[in-house]
């Protein structure tokens, strides 16, 4: 008996590593020689690739595929239909399997529905991209980025509010009462 669930129209292949408690759905295919954390949450019709590595209680939601290349840390969120790229100039009549590029997210992300990430563009800890948006470049931990090319819009919290910097650099979580500081561009739990 497997210790996690996995719907009988999913398909695993031999070589995939998942852990405990962790739930794949309808028609999703996991891959050989990925590695799928702990409590992870695979939506319907997802594509888990080899060599993809998810961290403990990343959420997948529904028409996702991830692709060779790929890492997510714990906590990731990634939304319904977002897309992940591994080849910067994909031709059909090129094979550039050599060529992948790494993308890596960040604990605690979240990455909103439709949104593309174009591959070799990092995701920082606690970054918010916005539904629908287009990253074409590194973001920063905790960043709130939107629109097509994704510009970052401001800072959230590790609980998704936005944080609102005072005259100090100091910011309050809405939610959980965090303080946050921003200096030189880049912010920090306190």
């Amino acid at each position: 008996m497997s210790d996690y669930f996995a719907h009988e129209t999913a398909v695993i292949d031999q070589g995939a590593t998942i852990g405990e408690g962790t739930k794949i759905w309808h028609f999703s295919h996991i891959m050989p020689n990925c590695i799928l954390g702990e409590k992870c949450n695979i939506g319907q019709n997802v594509v888990v690739s080899p060599g993809v590595v998810l961290g403990k209680n990343v959420k997948v939601q529904n028409n996702v595929s991830i692709y060779e290349g790929v890492t997510c840390d714990d906590d990731v969120f990634l939304g319904p239909s977002m897309v992940f790229t591994n080849v910067i100039n994909p031709r059909s009549a090129v094979n550039r399997r050599g060529e992948y590029l790494k993308t890596h997210v960040g604990k605690g992300a979240s990455i909103g529905a439709n949104a593309t990430i174009v591959c070799g563009h990092n995701i920082g800890a606690f970054a918010f991209i916005g539904a629908g948006a287009v990253v074409t470049k590194e973001v920063p931990p905790y960043a709130l980025v939107v629109g097509n090319p994704a510009r970052q819009m401001g800072w959230m919290s590790e609980y998704g509010h936005r944080l609102e910097f005072d005259d100090e650099g100091l910011a309050s979580c809405a939610e959980s009462g965090d303080r946050y500081r921003l200096e030189n561009n880049r912010v920090t739990k306190l």
